[in-house]
């Protein structure tokens, strides 16, 4: 592999990725985003002027666009973060969901069969696999747990890894598919949890929690996701799934009542609300096959990876400003406009 495509690469996980892996490999990396209202350039305006990185706004459900960019940029491998991620907007609406999420992965899974690529990794969930019982801690998802959704957002991720698993299986292509945790860090669009919740602290705002607050998530650092995705990239066996994880479980009130500690706030700004329809109870990943067939470990442990991100998010407070206002969409136009795909 010389030259990566990363789709939805202007998002959260997306653009980490993409700064991890010219920070530390020699590819080319180029960037096709449609640029939603989770795409944010500046996310990657440090690297811009790196001589390996381009940018093209594109969209994956556009087959005529995803064609164009494998031809003229001699694509080898493509890395698919673009997706609508969010659970709370898939309940309002599944459409776009299903649009981006299953039609947009079919798209380039016909790209991939018929240009004859290298590669192809879907980065992918560890909600595809439900829900966990709360009270037996030693369950945890592993590759062979079944596809078990309760969102329309899982649906759809569970829906495109089916689609790469029979692309696999018939056509005998060169796929991978990852399944993470939830991940933390910084860049990360403030509609999710962590990130939400620290900035409506520093704006002394109200924290809102679901239903108790009890809800276990297993927390993984972006960057260790990132460098979990390349590895499975590089070293990953063919028609296989790899779950990435934290080992890393935190209730999310926990998860709440950290943030307002560290920023010296007091739990008197917690506000539980309704729980939302189909709230799974809790999540947790067993990442023994990453770690064991390809030698993958996080490096970041959670002490460590909430301090940077709260640092962040206060030393930061303009950017996550800009993106709660959309004024970050202005970016676009001003640093790019007609450059895009010159």
């Amino acid at each position: 592999m010389k030259n990566i495509m990363v789709t939805g690469g202007a998002g959260f996980i997306g653009s980490n990725f993409i700064k991890y892996v010219l920070a530390n490999f020699d590819y080319n990396i180029i960037n096709f985003d449609k640029l939603t209202y989770a795409g944010n350039l500046e996310n990657l305006s440090e690297i811009e002027s790196d001589k390996r990185y381009r940018f093209v706004k594109g969209d994956i459900c556009e087959k005529k666009e995803v064609e164009k960019t494998v031809e003229e940029y001699s694509i080898d491998a493509i890395v698919n973060f673009a997706a609508e991620s969010h659970v709370d907007r898939s309940i309002l609406g599944a459409k776009e969901f299903i649009n981006t999420n299953v039609m947009g992965t079919h798209v380039l899974l016909e790209v991939l069969k018929e240009k004859g690529l290298e590669k192809y990794l879907q980065v992918s969930t560890d909600e595809v696999y439900g829900s966990l019982p709360e009270d037996k801690k030693e369950i945890l998802f592993t590759e062979k747990t079944p596809i078990t959704t309760n969102s329309p957002y899982s649906a759809s991720k569970a829906s495109a890894d089916l689609l790469c698993n029979a692309f696999y299986h018939t056509f005998r292509l060169p796929i991978l598919i990852t399944r993470c945790s939830n991940n933390y860090g910084p860049y990360q669009f403030p509609e999710k949890l962590i990130p939400l919740m620290i900035a409506k602290a520093l704006n002394g705002e109200k924290l809102p929690v679901y239903g108790d607050g009890k809800n276990v998530r297993d927390w993984l650092y972006v960057q260790d996701h990132c460098s979990a995705i390349i590895k499975v990239l590089q070293e990953g066996t063919h028609g296989e799934v790899y779950n990435i994880g934290g080992n890393n479980e935190w209730y999310n009130i926990d998860i709440v009542k950290l943030i307002l500690d560290k920023l010296g706030k007091g739990e008197d700004m917690i506000q539980y609300v309704k729980d939302r329809p189909g709230h799974d109870r809790r999540y947790a990943i067993d990442s023994a096959k990453i770690m064991n067939e390809l030698g993958w470990s996080p490096e970041y442990n959670f002490e460590s990876g909430i301090e940077i991100t709260v640092k962040w998010y206060i030393e930061n407070m303009n950017w996550w400003k800009k993106v709660m206002s959309g004024e970050y969409l202005k970016y676009y136009e001003r640093n790019y406009g007609e450059k895009v795909n010159q």
